[in-house]
């Protein structure tokens, strides 16, 4: 099995980084600090900050544009010229104390998005799927909504429920949208899989909060390959940085004291 070590790539901690994003013809990266409400970017060094009043569960880049959209706790936002606008409410949606966390456009330019619960209640939500103007649950009573990705033959979608310390794999309708047949891929011991991404082999690629790691898995029969290890203890999500050569890393700081807890890593794993 290979090892491999990430280094920080940027020192600023963050309370609950998160939803890590690199857009290679913007030379972008992009990332949220989810309770403190804020998004990120940073082109050729240069780090800017969108300052948003509520918490950001995600922030996904939209094709063919500069701008985001942002699933905040009581709606899904465009973002464009510095300026949030709400296109769908979900208050008659979520539970008062849920918000959103985690979310990505499918192959096919759907976004799939999370909801989990916060201040203190029990762990709780759904994973939902917005098109066309419509918003349909996905799967119904998840623990903490996380990581999502599918594979390159569009047949197979993955999803980390963290507090079911599993990786679970369903059958994809491209056409649809649609999962079904959910069964568990893996199992996470020494911490709880969280946000993850997957290369071009159909390899997932998984972060492991309190474990100070990500985890390199088969997405054909979840057998662990390889593992980063990571100066933070809780490792919150990944993405490739234009290739499958360089993983972008958030963490998240809050109630930790570690140097490094909350800062942004990357990691070659060419080798």
């Amino acid at each position: 099995m290979k090892e491999y070590t990430a280094t920080v790539f940027e020192k600023e901690k963050y309370s609950l980084g998160e939803s890590p994003f690199y857009d290679p013809g913007l030379r972008r990266y992009s990332w949220v600090d989810i309770t403190e409400g804020r998004l990120f970017t940073m082109t050729d060094g240069k780090k800017s900050c969108f300052r948003f009043d509520q918490p950001i569960g995600a922030a996904v880049p939209l094709p063919d544009s500069e701008g985001f959209i942002l699933a905040a706790a009581d709606g899904l936002y465009t973002l464009k010229d510095g300026k949030a606008e709400r296109f769908l409410d979900l208050k008659t949606i979520y539970k008062p104390y849920w918000r959103s966390n985690d979310a990505k456009l499918d192959p096919r330019g759907r976004l799939f998005f999370g909801a989990c619960a916060q201040d203190g209640h029990e762990a709780e939500g759904a994973l939902f799927c917005y098109d066309n103007g419509q918003v349909k649950c996905l799967q119904p009573n998840t623990r903490i909504s996380n990581g999502m990705a599918w594979s390159r033959d569009l047949k197979t979608f993955y999803f980390s429920d963290s507090l079911e310390y599993a990786v679970f794999k369903y059958d994809y309708d491209p056409e649809t949208g649609d999962i079904s047949g959910r069964r568990v891929l893996f199992n996470i011991e020494g911490g709880v899989p969280d946000g993850m991404c997957i290369d071009s082999e159909d390899n997932l690629w998984v972060a492991v909060w309190g474990g100070s790691r990500i985890e390199k898995r088969s997405g054909i029969d979840g057998r662990k390959l390889a593992e980063i290890r990571v100066p933070a203890k809780r490792v919150s999500s990944c993405n490739f940085a234009g290739d499958d050569k360089t993983l972008f890393i958030t963490s998240s700081g809050a109630g930790e004291n570690g140097e490094f807890d909350g800062c942004l890593f990357k990691c070659d794993i060419s080798g």
